[in-house]
């Protein structure tokens, strides 16, 4: 009996012992199963301002954590030996119940958990599992994902989830070329976390060839309408089966100050070297300062001290 999988937008309808796209969701015997539930490849306490996430809970530790697994078949992909299907049997795992993951946060001190590194909307089942007992221990939640929600999939994460980190990736054509995949799914996604009123940041890798000035002023414009306020452009390094030439620093400021004046609030660069400090949106005061150490922030209760202009996040008190 074939079954149709509704954790992100492909909706896999598959027969019986037919896997999904993703390679870990399969249909066994008229049941939908997960392989790999609860199978931990990667596991640390990472700075949240790595996810990346500049605006929430700046200055702590996550826990992160992911199973295998991804939808999309990207050919820079930075995790690739943990999401691609012919890395799954190259890497073992660690079994872990959900309850294990929430007391190992705990015991960290880390005041957040974050699905993280693979993606997450593939192996979801475990990750709400996860969630819930998070947000019973009054833990946040962090989603860094692809995007690729269904409606399905969003209406059961939207009320698990503080806060997501969304990758818009390019344009259409950079989608179906290098993503194998389609972004007007993430479009939808963003408009629908932006509404829900859950704490949203945006990242886009940029490369040379592909993200043009004008792809990313429509990319802006995009994600300007859509009321986005925060857009992390990474810098593109040569990575599994895409074989451009890294970025260059010049290229990404650049693009980095196009950004700005699009109208969106807050625009950083992501692996450089380029200053990554959080500044005032009407005044321009210096209110969080990041370098080698501990961010260092002068937020004073979610307001910059100079101007008390609301700052756009959620800021430890």
């Amino acid at each position: 009996m074939k079954r149709t999988c509704d954790f992100c937008y492909r909706l896999c309808c598959l027969s019986d012992g037919q896997k999904g796209v993703c390679g870990v969701r399969q249909n066994q015997g008229g049941r939908l199963v997960s392989l790999g539930w609860g199978n931990v490849v990667a596991l640390a306490s990472d700075p949240v301002e790595k996810k990346p996430l500049y605006h929430f809970l700046p200055g702590t530790h996550t826990l992160s954590f992911a199973l295998f697994g991804c939808n999309f078949k990207c050919s820079f992909c930075q995790n690739y030996t943990i999401s691609q299907q012919e890395y799954y049997s190259q890497r073992e795992g660690r079994p872990l119940e959900p309850r294990e993951i929430v007391d190992l946060a705990l015991f960290h001190g880390s005041p957040s958990i974050s699905f993280t590194y693979s993606e997450p909307l593939v192996w979801q089942d475990y990750l709400c599992e996860v969630a819930r007992l998070a947000r019973e221990a009054a833990l946040r939640t962090i989603m860094v994902t692809n995007g690729s929600f269904s409606a399905p999939a969003l209406e059961r994460l939207l009320p698990l989830i503080d806060a997501f980190n969304v990758d818009l990736k390019g344009d259409e054509s950079f989608y179906r070329r290098v993503c194998k995949a389609s972004r007007e799914p993430v479009l939808a996604a963003i408009e629908a976390i932006v509404e829900a009123k859950r704490h949203l940041e945006v990242t886009t890798m940029v490369t040379e060839s592909d993200h043009t000035p004008a792809v990313m002023e429509a990319l802006s414009e995009e994600l300007k309408t859509r009321g986005v306020e925060v857009w992390h452009l990474s810098r593109y390094v040569p990575r599994y089966r895409y074989h451009d030439r890294a970025t260059s620093e010049e290229f990404l400021a650049e693009a980095v100050e196009r950004a700005r004046e699009s109208g969106i609030p807050h625009v950083y660069a992501g692996n450089s070297a380029q200053d990554t400090s959080t500044y005032c949106p009407h005044c321009h005061a210096l209110l969080i300062r990041r370098g080698a150490l501990r961010p260092v922030s002068r937020v004073a209760g979610g307001c910059c001290p100079e101007c008390g202009h609301r700052l756009y996040g959620h800021f430890p008190a």
